[in-house]
């Protein structure tokens, strides 16, 4: 569980109603993307993408994305620790990420989530300067260190999924694999699922 102290961070959708949850995937846009679309478009979900712009180019389906009514945010543009960047690096990070996100879908970004989950007092300033609401999460599927056991992935969702959980996954193939599963385990829980923060 990851829980911040900070009124202005989201961890879990606070005023949600029923039984609404938010998948999240970070580091993309992966190669892995076009698939991911397909399971999401298939079990009728969507989801938030947090995105690291050195990877985003035009011929990434960034337009299928928003067609099919995910939401694209910011992930910084090189992935740093951002805690270790002065507050002028940090803003070339988080400004650039939201400007080429902008510039190439031409939808505005309203949110940004730190690489590592890491960020300071001044990664909080900068987001608040550039109107970007900061989203963690409440649940780490730990995904990205079960490639060889993927099906942990769904256990360590499953185990501490709750009412407004935001969850954090990857654009990774052990994700790809479990995540027709997962999604139809939450549905069977009662689960919906949600992109509004």
């Amino acid at each position: 569980m990851y829980n911040s102290k900070e009124a202005s961070v989201l961890t879990n959708i606070a005023n949600c109603q029923e039984s609404g949850i938010i998948l999240t995937f970070d580091d993309g846009p992966s190669k892995y993307l076009p698939q991911f679309l397909d399971v999401l478009e298939k079990e009728g979900v969507q989801a938030i993408f947090f995105w690291q712009t050195r990877l985003l180019h035009h011929n990434r389906p960034w337009n299928r994305v928003l067609g099919d009514g995910h939401i694209i945010g910011a992930h910084t543009q090189r992935h740093p620790n951002l805690t270790q960047l002065s507050y002028a690096q940090q803003m070339h990070e988080i400004q650039g990420s939201k400007e080429a996100i902008e510039t190439i879908t031409g939808q505005k970004v309203q949110y940004f989530r730190p690489p590592f989950g890491q960020y300071n007092k001044d990664t909080l300033a900068i987001a608040e300067h550039l109107q970007l609401q900061t989203v963690m999460w409440d649940i780490a599927s730990f995904d990205w260190n079960l490639k060889q056991d993927p099906n942990q992935i769904i256990e360590n969702v499953l185990t501490h999924v709750q009412k407004g959980s935001i969850i954090l996954l990857h654009e990774l193939e052990q994700t790809l694999f479990i995540l027709p599963t997962l999604i139809q385990k939450l549905k069977e829980k009662g689960h919906h699922f949600s992109t509004e923060l």
